[in-house]
């Protein structure tokens, strides 16, 4: 699929835009950095109406992998007896 250039859509760049400032972009230039330290998660509503911040959905992360934790090392020491 084929994108339609500026020129074809209508959309003029202003005449105060000096495009010899333009050349030597680097497309993806900081991308690594940028997604360095992100993940991003996409929720439903339902679950972020109770978890409105990221610190709220992470406190409860948290804590379901505490207890998934807890339970795992406990079931092993049952098996261990």
């Amino acid at each position: 699929m084929k994108k339609e250039s500026q020129a074809d859509n209508g959309v003029e760049l202003r005449p105060e835009y000096d495009l010899a400032k333009l050349r030597g972009g680097v497309r993806g230039k900081y991308y690594k950095r940028a997604i360095a330290g992100t993940n991003l998660v996409l929720i439903d509503s339902d679950p972020a109406a109770i978890f409105p911040t990221s610190e709220a959905v992470n406190q409860a992360l948290r804590a379901v992998a505490e207890a998934a934790k807890s339970a795992v090392l406990a079931k092993r020491r049952r098996k261990q007896a």
